[in-house]
């Protein structure tokens, strides 16, 4: 019996993908040079969430398995998540919703969007909605933090490094976004949502 690794590998075509990114961000945590927090996040406390139905009801069998598959879980935070960013402190207020890191269906088995980018992904979703991050207390001192999409994308993998040490992982997700986040990012900008 012959071993026909290339078949296998191509028939566990997910798997493979995982093994070949385990390999690549091993490869890049023994040669990377990142030092201390770039970001200095502080945070005392995991965020408060509760987890939001998924709406397939009264959608119809076709539409239902689309949200099924193509949808992804909402969470809105029940309590104030405060943070300090840089030696500022700013929050995400209650209520806010939110769907965690933007992760590919494929790779969602292995890298839950609210697993070890959950942190980051909270803040950026944050970012990317008002285009900015909100003080703990708003005063002249403390304006609103306003940001572009890169700064919210440097933000998100900076918070994330800190946090999971994951450097290639967080890089992967950085340049995701850096590629395809401006979709996210327009859509929110013709919204145009205010903080409350």
């Amino acid at each position: 019996m012959e071993l026909d690794i290339l078949g296998l590998a191509m028939k566990f075509w997910q798997w493979s993908v995982l093994i070949i990114l385990i390999i690549l961000g091993f490869i890049a945590n023994l040669f990377d040079k990142f030092e201390g927090n770039k970001i200095d996040f502080e945070y005392d406390q995991y965020p408060h969430m509760q987890p939001l139905r998924i709406g397939t009801a009264n959608k119809g069998f076709w539409g239902a398995i689309l949200m099924w598959l193509l949808g992804t879980r909402k969470w809105r935070i029940t309590q104030n998540f405060n943070y300090k960013l840089k030696g500022r402190s700013y929050t995400i207020p209650k209520g806010f919703e939110f769907d965690g890191a933007s992760v590919p269906k494929f790779l969602a088995t292995f890298l839950s969007p609210v697993g070890v980018l959950l942190i980051g992904g909270l803040i950026h979703d944050y970012a990317y909605k008002y285009a900015c991050l909100k003080p703990k207390t708003e005063s002249k001192e403390t304006p609103l933090l306003m940001l572009n999409q890169k700064e919210a994308d440097i933000i998100f993998r900076d918070i994330n490094i800190q946090i999971n040490g994951f450097h290639f992982l967080n890089y992967l997700a950085y340049w995701g976004l850096r590629i395809g986040g401006f979709l996210a990012w327009n859509k929110h900008r013709k919204v145009n949502a205010k903080i409350k």
